[in-house]
């Protein structure tokens, strides 16, 4: 008896420390927020302070957050960051996200729409997302800002989704959700492998056939929650390095003040290319001439 008592004993002194290491770690999952591709947004004005129903689409982006939050809390313990990845990124209503998740807010950053992430996240989310430069029967498409007609990295072109998974990619960070435009949906899912949410359809480039945003939430629920459940099938975009950057810019004296940092090759009137040793530096370069470029 003394010998099971002693057992029992060391059991249950124990028993903290063991359920401690049992118990998995929770989940760090990044969400970077657009809002052209949120729901129920379907006039360029909505997507503007200035705008008539700005407020309203400051709304909608929150509601379509606090749904994706919703999920990840509902599958189990994890720490979220959300990155405010519109205009001024300045945008949502950030009071009304739980208490314990965690918001940058500003446009002033280096890494723009992916500020924050790196290699300790197990998933990278994208809410609001549009179609890149030049895409026709995209919503509101464009990339980064009205000067670039045109983004290549590695050879592949992309729009602000596509630059933003390959630089989750550098950080083995896998994609696991994407929502926006249809068309949005379908090009993005050539370049990654995610659960996708449409959330409307282009008319015209400024003109939007909407699908309601309760439908769009309960969407983004379920494929967040799908998601979730099967995380290791997920794989985050193979990225080689160095990394080759293209960009065409709607100026061409956008492109000779391009032209002047040493390392920068020009291509054509528009168009230039630059190589740098990884994504971190190739995505801070881009950002660098399509936003603070100005001419």
């Amino acid at each position: 008896m003394r010998k099971k008592s002693t057992l029992t004993c060391v059991l249950f002194l124990f028993l903290p420390f063991i359920l401690c290491f049992s118990q998995s770690p929770p989940l760090k999952i990044f969400i970077s927020v657009d809002m052209e591709g949120i729901g129920g947004i379907g006039t360029n004005r909505m997507v503007s302070s200035s705008g008539k129903d700005y407020a309203t689409g400051r709304q909608l982006m929150t509601d379509e957050v606090n749904s994706v939050i919703e999920a990840i809390k509902e599958h189990g313990s994890a720490e979220i960051l959300v990155n405010d990845s519109h205009g001024d990124m300045q945008n949502l209503l950030h009071l009304q996200l739980p208490e314990d998740v965690e918001y940058i807010q500003g446009n002033i950053k280096p890494l723009g729409m992916v500020q924050g992430l790196d290699d300790s996240f197990d998933a990278a989310i994208f809410i609001g997302y549009h179609g890149r430069a030049g895409t026709e029967n995209g919503f509101l498409a464009h990339t980064g800002s009205g000067a670039v007609k045109g983004l290549w990295v590695n050879g592949v072109e992309v729009g602000e989704a596509g630059m933003n998974a390959f630089y989750a990619g550098a950080m083995d960070v896998p994609v696991i959700v994407a929502s926006g435009d249809k068309t949005f949906a379908e090009q993005f899912g050539e370049l990654v492998d995610a659960n996708f949410v449409i959330t409307k359809e282009a008319v015209t480039t400024v003109v939007a056939k909407l699908i309601h945003p309760a439908k769009v939430n309960k969407a983004l629920k379920s494929a967040t929650k799908d998601a979730l459940g099967r995380l290791a099938e997920f794989k985050a975009l193979n990225v080689q390095e160095p990394v080759t950057v293209r960009m065409k810019f709607a100026s061409t004296t956008r492109a000779d003040i391009a032209e002047a940092i040493p390392f920068v090759k020009r291509i054509d009137g528009y168009t230039f290319e630059f190589q740098t040793d990884d994504m971190t530096q190739a995505y801070k370069m881009i950002r660098l001439m399509y936003k603070f470029i100005s001419w």
